[in-house]
């Protein structure tokens, strides 16, 4: 059974979507899951009642906790007020901008210097219904970060994870494996958390691992590009790219890229995907006229 922790008593309901975390051997693989954090900065998203706070704030260098319940994020602020290297903050993480928190202080760099972010550390017990809300927000901030923890819904992590090929693989996949490699670590049972969730957790580690340079592709045009390609799930590839590009741009680009026109996007790695792209006219000129 896990253990329950008793600064953590159970609500009847989660609030703002909210699952505690209660198991104790958890909480700890979670933490270790983030590796050596002496010498490191680490962002704690969500940490509702500091089931993991309080592990992270005995080890890290520097911990920065961004919580949205305002009474969860008074009542950490009181908590960890003696603790010189936690520092509270009360927020929308999709509404923060990484920047202000890691990037550099005004007078820290000289002229011409150039800045170097320290590479951050994120963990989290996550809401499931904006998991690809905040892994997208974290890779628009990816040059201050090292590596993600996360737990999130069994079926999300799947997801993540799933390579091309599989029913699971669509565009979160294709996405967080465009900016990290994806490990799924363990899964945990509904009663490690209070109140229970009516499905599992899983923790997935991402290291990120920018593979734009290596695919030649520019950031924005090929990440809009995964979103036509996967457009409609059940539709194949050809259909879901051809109201943007003429209908022979589109055949020639299939052609030299040896994809057949009736595969759906989840049947091609991101190599294949984006060599396809780079085939097509980049130019706005090149889309399918309205009809």
């Amino acid at each position: 059974m896990p253990k329950v922790s008793a600064a953590a008593p159970h609500r009847s309901k989660p609030k703002l979507g909210q699952h505690y975390l209660v198991d104790d051997s958890a909480a700890i693989r979670i933490v270790e899951a983030l590796g050596d954090i002496s010498n490191s900065t680490v962002l704690e998203i969500g940490p509702g009642r500091g089931a993991i706070t309080s592990l992270l704030a005995r080890s890290a260098r520097r911990l920065i906790a961004i919580e949205l319940d305002r009474v969860l994020a008074a009542q950490l602020r009181m908590n960890f007020s003696l603790t010189p290297n936690v520092e509270i903050i009360e927020g929308n993480i999709l509404a923060i901008d990484f920047s202000t928190l890691f990037g550099p202080k005004p007078g820290s760099t000289r002229p011409g210097m150039e800045f170097r972010p320290e590479p951050v550390k994120v963990v989290g017990n996550i809401p499931y219904y904006i998991t690809s809300d905040i892994l997208l927000r974290l890779f628009q901030y990816r040059r201050f970060l090292g590596s993600i923890v996360l737990m999130v819904q069994k079926e999300v992590a799947d997801r993540i994870a799933a390579p091309a090929g599989k029913s699971e693989y669509g565009l979160l996949s294709a996405t967080a494996q465009l900016y990290a490699r994806v490990d799924k670590l363990f899964t945990l049972p509904a009663d490690a958390f209070a109140p229970p969730p009516k499905v599992q957790s899983t923790v997935v580690r991402l290291t990120l691992t920018d593979r734009l340079e290596k695919l030649h592709v520019p950031e924005l045009e090929f990440v809009d590009f995964l979103k036509l390609a996967f457009g409609q799930k059940r539709k194949t590839l050809w259909n879901n790219l051809k109201e943007n590009y003429k209908p022979d741009a589109l055949r020639a680009a299939l052609e030299k890229s040896g994809i057949k026109a009736n595969v759906r996007a989840e049947a091609l790695s991101l190599e294949e995907t984006a060599k396809l792209f780079l085939k097509l006219p980049q130019s706005p000129a090149s889309k399918a006229d309205p009809r």
